[in-house]
């Protein structure tokens, strides 16, 4: 029979041997700590950085889509140079509450930016452009129109008259390329900007303005009812425009025309005679009204060749809607500027004795 063994035991840990262990433990959590605290320190400082900025500004033109979401935009700032980092400024474009205010469009920054700055700067409104008001009164001519935008706008009537002239206009089924533009840009005001306004820009705003009024009326009954096309509609409404002083005499100047030109009579409106007098001065004198001209409605029958003038709505209006009268014949009476109208020329006579002395 074997003797019973003694129970193994372990030796005991030396103190040194624990101490050793607790310092390297120490240690390690220094370091830990050593490297947690400087990159806290290294991220404030390129926090810092990144919202920052210095450096030499260079302008630069940053264009902006519609729909540019908050990181496309920060992308394009940071590719030009405006700001210098990309996850920072697009928190700081979050934190700043501006994403949904950035205007698209062209916009000039300049490189090396102050983030918000550069947020601040694609939100803000442009500055107001300076305008300017230009009116055409109705019954214009095309010469007087180029007047009032050299005097408004500053650009020289002569360049307005060539570019009217150019040949190059058109309004379909009003006004056919090559046709001249007098009496289709239309009587109204306009906002123009002040400086930068081409003569180009002007007629092409005015025609657009005759284009739209137009819109609102029945030319095509007024055709199949004259027998008239569309310009020639123009043409009349522009002698109404010319002859009229009270509305309510439109429509029947517009009858005694209709009337005029059935009846294979000359028209005899003084205001065509005066498109083409050398000098208005002095009224219609005895020579003018023999001007060898198809615009001389008293020895020429048929219409003028072209508008004497820009017509407003309510000519335009009468010369599609004439009243449904016989009048031949109106002579101008009374201060108020209206009109008498008489359908036999011995009815006219005695109205021009009575009303012009």
């Amino acid at each position: 029979m074997s003797e019973p063994q003694a129970p193994v035991t372990q030796p005991l840990a030396r103190p040194h041997a624990r101490r050793r262990r607790a310092n390297w433990g120490l240690r390690l959590s220094l370091v830990v700590l050593l490297i947690a605290s400087g990159l806290a320190v290294a991220g404030v400082r390129y926090y810092r950085w990144c919202e920052g900025s210095d450096g030499t500004q260079m302008p630069v033109t940053v264009q902006i889509p519609e729909g540019a979401t908050g990181s496309q935009i920060v992308r394009q700032l940071q590719d030009k140079g405006v700001v210098r980092c990309g996850t920072v400024s697009e928190w700081l474009l979050r934190r700043s509450g501006l994403s949904e205010k950035i205007r698209a469009g062209t916009h000039d920054l300049t490189t090396n930016m102050d983030p918000n700055d550069a947020f601040l700067a694609i939100t803000k409104a442009p500055p107001p452009v300076p305008t300017v008001d230009l009116t055409i009164p109705e019954g214009y001519r095309l010469t007087q129109i180029a007047a009032r935008v050299q005097g408004v706008l500053k650009i020289p009537a002569k360049r307005f008259l060539v570019a009217a002239d150019d040949g190059t206009w058109s309004l379909p089924p009003y006004l056919s390329s090559g046709d001249p533009l007098e009496g289709f840009l239309f009587p109204n005001t306009y906002e123009f900007e002040k400086h930068g306004t081409s003569a180009t820009d002007v007629i092409r705003r005015l025609l657009g303005e005759f284009e739209t009024e137009a819109a609102k009326l029945p030319w095509a009954a007024a055709e199949k009812q004259t027998g008239l096309s569309a310009y020639e509609l123009v043409v009349v409404a522009s002698m109404i425009e010319r002859e009229a002083r009270l509305e309510k005499d439109r429509p029947l100047i517009a009858a005694v025309i209709y009337n005029r030109l059935r009846a294979g009579m000359t028209l005899g409106i003084d205001a065509t005679i005066q498109y083409i007098d050398p000098d208005p001065s002095n009224g219609l004198t005895a020579s003018d009204l023999r001007i060898q001209s198809p615009y001389n409605t008293r020895i020429n029958t048929g219409l003028p060749p072209t508008p004497i003038a820009s017509p407003g709505l309510a000519s335009l209006e009468a010369a599609l809607q004439p009243a449904h009268v016989g009048y031949l014949y109106y002579v101008l009476c009374g201060a108020d500027g209206h009109h008498k109208f008489s359908t036999s020329y011995r009815r006219f006579l005695r109205d021009k004795r009575q009303c012009l002395g």
